[in-house]
């Protein structure tokens, strides 16, 4: 499936307003001229210019509104999109259960072999990749990740 480049930039137009929208209900640090709001405010601007720019090419290009991507025709190409698709459901179903490190290297080491990974390079990826992203994201940046059993059972709690 492609849309319409202008159609694209409508959609993160849109998502960059919400976000902006949606930082006006974060906490203010008292004593500071900036919060918690500065980041997002940040991304949502380039997110907006980004949806401008394929406002502005997509108008100008006269392309279909909807039609169908050409390497999507080839079963293989078919193939790898639904991969991603299926691991973004996998991720969303699992992840509370099994956990953030289990779902991930399964989600790396399953993708990694399917785009032509050999099978013990796919699973240490897996297992690396996974091990990593939890570490930046859950001691470095303090995001709270699913801990589903596996850390149930590491970490006894």
């Amino acid at each position: 499936m492609r849309l319409h480049a202008s159609l694209l930039g409508l959609l993160f137009m849109a998502l960059a307003a919400a976000i902006y929208g949606y930082t006006h209900t974060f906490p203010a640090f008292p004593g500071q001229r900036y919060g918690p709001e500065l980041f997002p405010r940040v991304i949502s601007a380039g997110i907006f210019a980004c949806g401008l720019v394929l406002l502005a090419r997509g108008w100008r290009s006269g392309q279909a509104w909807l039609g169908l991507d050409p390497a999507l025709r080839e079963p293989r190409q078919l193939g790898s999109f639904l991969a991603m698709v299926g691991a973004i459901v996998f991720y969303l179903v699992a992840a509370e259960r099994l956990g953030f490190l289990p779902t991930a290297a399964i989600i790396v080491a399953a993708l990694s072999f399917w785009f032509g990974a050999r099978a013990w390079v796919a699973l240490l990826v897996g297992v690396l990749a996974s091990a990593v992203i939890h570490w930046a994201f859950s001691s470095l940046m303090r995001v709270p990740l699913p801990r589903g059993w596996f850390m149930q059972i590491v970490a006894g709690g």
